[in-house]
């Protein structure tokens, strides 16, 4: 990823005159944006995304001990900064704040009870709007009544290479999966009146989180148009019901909630993100899916104050709703990094302002949500069961893989299905192709919550045990020359059992709803 774009685990764009994808996370050498950041309309989405503050306001998280609220000491500490509290997680100990004050968090870091502190961007509220680098392929009205589906699958199914690649269509003869489980969808928004999301949707599981505050009026979790398609697309994946409309997603059965974190300009700062897991927590919700990365930062360094303070509001969040019963999961990213090596060159950020070279130590600078404790980070794979050409891997950092796609020319699918990229539903009754590991994490977050389903009193560590045991054991791809020009592409280490670019193997339904 080599430009100053925001990114979810973005927009992919996919090589040779192939459809560009929605993935939050980039091929090498592709600017990365999340197809979406045209600025969006109507004074509810902007109330939503920015602090009637000032135009000169930056948003802060300041975390202090997790209890009851801020002391009022820390209150005062706040005000006398220039500080206005937009909201606070008193159970995990984050405060959301908005100030004009450029010293706002070296001032409040030195009060009492401030454990750290930090701007949650790097331009004022609200950001500059990012051009869209790329867009899903849509299927044409003719591709739609061109697919020949077999007796009980919906009719795009035939199209659907990644169901069988990871046994779903087997696991749909034994279980769709249960109501009683529902997978946040922690993204762009969800249009939950697309025919194959709304049998599944959780309403009360979802909310508009882009402020850092709950919003719960009626659709605040659908994207605008202006906005990214990416996920709507990543819940039917999930959960397309089976309904004979469309396509079948890998838990047909569970619900599908959307909390829409992303603003209008596509970025995922880290008090929508702390909100949108702190929701889902006291939602109910047994898995989230989380295929993005936080904004400005792809990796926030733990030796520099802003970044240490965001990634400690972001693990204190994630920890919390696993804590309260939620297995979460995240797309690795598309850059072909080595997320175990000695070090990282990351040239985008911060991607709200101005983005210069920095060389990084990954195990000292997070990509969050992906590297933090507990969460399942999840690679990609294309048509032929190869780590896809973008995927992000690593050692010891890759739990598990999946279908997310890769370039046709890459990974050619057997037919009937024609692209090598991941087919999902889009905003509007549509669907269409993607590809990144965005469309590899929820395949997984699918598969957790077959096992949820299965298994509905087994805790978040459980589910996690089952998902890495049922995995099947993929080796190292060796020489990996993924393009055929003679040149090794990306060094895979391990052994069969567990190894840099498939973790512990591929993830299987069939065995989700079998053991």
């Amino acid at each position: 990823m080599t430009a100053p774009h925001p990114r979810h685990r973005r927009a992919l764009a996919i090589p040779a005159g192939l459809a560009v994808a929605a993935s939050l996370a980039l091929l090498p050498g592709v600017p990365a944006s999340a197809a979406e950041a045209a600025e969006a309309s109507g004074a509810a989405q902007a109330a939503s995304s920015v602090s009637a503050d000032s135009a000169s306001s930056l948003s802060y998280v300041v975390n202090v001990r997790p209890g009851h609220g801020p002391s009022a000491h820390v209150k005062r500490a706040i005000a006398k900064a220039g500080g206005t509290i937009v909201t606070s997680y008193d159970r995990i100990g984050v405060i959301v704040v908005h100030s004009a004050n450029a010293d706002f968090a070296k001032t409040v870091r030195k009060a009492r009870g401030v454990q750290s502190a930090g701007a949650t961007r790097t331009a004022p509220l609200p950001s500059a709007a990012t051009t869209d680098t790329g867009a899903p392929k849509v299927l044409s009205g003719k591709e739609i009544a061109a697919a020949e589906a077999a007796e009980g699958q919906d009719p795009l199914q035939p199209l659907q290479w990644d169901l069988p690649a990871i046994k779903a269509d087997k696991a749909h003869e034994r279980s769709l999966g249960s109501s009683k489980v529902t997978v946040a969808v922690i993204d762009t928004g969800v249009d939950d009146t697309h025919p194959d999301i709304a049998p599944n949707f959780d309403r009360d599981a979802s909310v508009n989180c882009v402020s850092g505050k709950p919003d719960t009026a009626d659709g605040a979790w659908r994207p605008s148009a202006a906005e990214s398609p990416h996920g709507t697309h990543v819940a039917g994946e999930i959960a397309a019901a089976k309904n004979g409309v469309g396509m079948t997603g890998v838990a047909p059965g569970v619900k599908v909630a959307g909390i829409k974190v992303s603003n209008p300009d596509g970025f995922f700062y880290t008090e929508a993100v702390v909100c949108g897991f702190m929701w889902a927590a006291e939602h109910d919700v047994e898995v989230t899916n989380n295929s993005y990365y936080t904004d400005p930062w792809y990796f926030n360094c733990k030796d520099d104050p802003d970044q240490k303070a965001l990634l400690e509001a972001v693990t204190r969040a994630s920890r919390y709703a696993e804590r309260k019963g939620a297995v979460n999961v995240a797309a690795a990213g598309n850059e072909n990094y080595d997320l175990a090596a000695d070090e990282i060159t990351d040239p985008v950020s911060p991607n709200d302002s101005t983005p210069s070279d920095r060389v990084i130590d990954p195990s000292e600078c997070l990509d969050m949500p992906t590297q933090l404790p507990g969460v399942v980070t999840v690679a990609s794979t294309g048509a032929k069961d190869l780590k896809s050409s973008f995927s992000n891997h690593g050692l010891g950092v890759i739990d598990i893989a999946a279908p997310g796609g890769d370039s046709t020319a890459y990974q050619t699918p057997e037919p009937p299905a024609t692209s090598g990229l991941i087919l999902g539903t889009l905003p509007g009754g549509k669907w269409g192709y993607m590809a990144g590991t965005s469309m590899a994490s929820p395949h997984v977050a699918g598969v957790a919550a077959l096992i949820k389903s299965t298994h509905p009193y087994a805790s978040p560590a459980m589910v996690k045990a089952l998902l890495y045991a049922q995995a099947d054991a993929t080796p190292c791809t060796k020489p990996y020359d993924i393009d055929g020009d003679g040149k090794v592409d990306a060094v895979c280490e391990g052994s069969k059992n567990r190894n840099g670019f498939y973790g512990w193997g591929m993830a299987d339904a069939l065995d989700a709803v079998t053991w």
